[in-house]
Order: structure tokens, then C-alpha cells, then sequence
């Protein structure tokens, strides 16, 4: 179907602007140039849901995190959630909307993580803090209210890559118990040669040109992507937690989010898979309080709140 019509002005503009050169420009100016590009977040809502902003010890710093408890007595089930931004950028503010909506609809706190970036901090430094935030979840969750038997990961781009990758290293590391893995627009491969990068790789927001980029500034040089940082290329994807997979149909990484998803299945892991037909890469955290958007919120809280409505049983039982 064509571009939903409130996200035309947003190709329009991405259009009108001029093409960044990835291969020449330094990485601060091109750093420095795509935040100034970048959609602005629309404020956030009035909610009933509360926010705190806090730090937690992590393996190289104290990481900053923000969350959101939902009205009610609890305790609550835990959503850890890693925001996008390519690896490089990125903020909590960019889903402030969605996680205000999601909290108070699903009945559950989010914990979202401002990972530290690339470049200065490369694979693994942001998954290894991501996966030290979910293990605070896991055994300090009743402090803040949470139900720590009833954890879930989520992200959206970039944050969809970490929070695939953190479940991966819940399940190799004997780590936390995931309930569920809700991924929005997931980086799941460094791949550049899909359809999807063929039929959206300019035009649309992201470009191919530009992920390329996101990519080296993430891996550090001359290493080979592995299944930590690309989670379409692990052997095996058994033994993951449920997942609910959402793909833009106007966006490069279409593709690699679905194949994602068919792996996942084919491994035996219950998974829902949506196209967002009409849409654009990123378009939960660039506009969230659009109808469309709205509606995809709407349906990640109903399947968030499904899967985590119920504990966890310990293994054997």
C-alpha cells in the first residue's frame, strides 16, 4: 500500500535533504549532522504512570535508566527495554511516548536502558551493558516493585538488535528467564544486498548508505559479525523466549526482521510476525502519537500483557 499519509511529510523531508557522505566525512561532523536530521520526539502524553531516572552499576560505568511503574499495588512484570538510534545515537526521551502507552496498557514497569554508544564504545560494551541491566531486573526487580518471574526484553531498531541478543545471552549464560522478546523494526544481520534494502534503501529515512556506516562504527574494525551482534546468524535460536516481531513495509530492514521471525519459528519458538504496511523505519520513536502508531502500541501492550499475565514456572516443574 502507498506511504501512510501522516508519515508523507517525513519522506518528503528525508527527500528535500541533502545525501551525507559516509566514506569522507569525519565520524563527529557525520555524527553531529544525522542527530540535526533527526525527527523530534513528540512530547510525551499526560499519563498515570510514574517515571524515575536512576543509575545502576554496570561493567564499565553507572548505566542510566529510566522507568515507568504503572498505577496499581503491584508487583508488576518487568519490560527491559534498549532504545534505537544505529548503535551511535539515541536517547531515553525517544520512547518516552511508547513506554508511558505501554505501561500503563500492559500493566507492567519498563526499565529502559541508556546503553553506552558506539563509537567510543564498541560490540559488545552496549549488549554486555544491555544484558547487566536485564540481570539487575533479575535479581533486584522486587525493589522496584517488579515481578522479576514475569521479564521481558523489547527494543526497536538497534534496540531490537540488543534485545535479541541480550535473550541469546540469557539463554547461553544460563541468565535470566525471558517470558518474552517484543522487537520493533529489529538490526538483525549486516547484510546490505536484501529486497528490502533494494526497494527502501533511499527515500525513505533510512538509507542503506547510512546503515552501512551504523554498522562499522558498532563492530570493531575487521571483525566478523557473530551471533551476538547479528542475531540472524546464529546457528541455532532454540530455547529463546516467545516473540512478537513488527517490520515496516517502507524499510531497509524489512526483510531481515522477517527472516528473523521464520528462523525463530523454525527453531520451535512461538512467534507472531506483523507487517506494518504503509509505514517507515523507526516510525514508533519518530512519530508515536500518530494513528497508525498508536494502534501498533496498542497491540504490542495486548500481546505484552498476555504474555507476562502469568509467573513463569521454575524448570522441572
Amino acid at each position: 500500500m502507498p506511504v501512510d499519509p501522516e508519515f508523507v511529510p517525513l519522506v518528503a523531508r528525508s527527500r528535500e535533504l541533502p545525501e551525507l557522505d559516509f566514506e569522507n566525512t569525519p565520524v563527529d561532523v557525520l555524527l553531529a549532522q544525522l542527530r540535526s536530521t533527526a525527527p523530534a520526539v513528540n512530547a510525551p502524553r499526560e499519563s498515570p504512570v510514574s517515571t524515575e531516572d536512576r543509575e545502576v552499576a554496570g561493567p564499565y560505568r553507572n548505566i542510566p535508566l529510566r522507568i515507568y511503574t504503572p498505577p496499581g499495588t503491584g508487583p508488576f512484570p518487568i519490560l527491559v527495554n534498549f532504545h534505537g538510534g544505529g548503535w551511535v545515537m539515541g536517547t531515553l526521551a525517544m520512547d518516552d511516548v511508547r513506554n508511558l502507552r505501554m505501561a500503563e496498557q500492559a500493566g507492567c514497569i519498563i526499565v529502559s536502558v541508556d546503553y553506552c554508544l558506539a563509537p567510543e564504545h564498541r560490540f559488545p560494551e552496549p549488549l554486555e551493558e544491555c544484558y547487566a541491566v536485564l540481570e539487575w531486573a533479575a535479581t533486584r526487580g522486587a525493589g522496584i516493585n517488579g515481578d522479576p518471574s514475569r521479564l521481558a526484553v523489547a527494543g526497536g531498531s538497534a534496540g531490537g538488535n540488543l534485545a535479541t541478543a541480550a535473550a541469546l545471552l540469557a539463554r547461553d549464560r544460563k541468565g535470566p528467564r525471558l517470558a518474552f522478546q517484543l522487537l520493533f523494526y529489529p538490526a538483525c544481520s549486516p547484510d546490505l544486498t536484501t529486497l528490502s534494502y533494494k526497494e527502501n534503501g533511499s527515500g525513505y529515512g533510512l538509507t542503506t548508505a547510512a546503515m552501512g556506516w551504523f554498522w562499522k562504527q558498532y563492530l570493531p574494525d575487521g571483525e566478523q559479525a557473530g551471533a551476538y551482534a547479528a542475531p540472524l546468524l546464529a546457528s541455532d535460536l532454540g530455547g529463546l523466549p516467545p516473540a512478537l516481531v513488527f517490520v515496516a513495509e517502507y524499510d531497509p530492514l524489512r526483510d531481515e526482521g522477517i527472516a528473523y521471525a521464520e528462523r525463530l519459528r523454525k527453531a520451535g519458538v512461538p512467534t507472531e510476525l506483523q507487517l506494518c504496511e504503509g509505514m517507515l523505519h523507526g516510525f514508533l520513536s519518530s512519530t508515536p502519537t500518530a494513528r497508525r502508531s498508536q494502534e501498533v502500541i496498542d497491540a504490542a501492550s495486548k500481546a505484552l500483557q498476555l504474555a507476562l499475565k502469568y509467573r513463569r514456572l521454575p524448570e522441572g516443574s
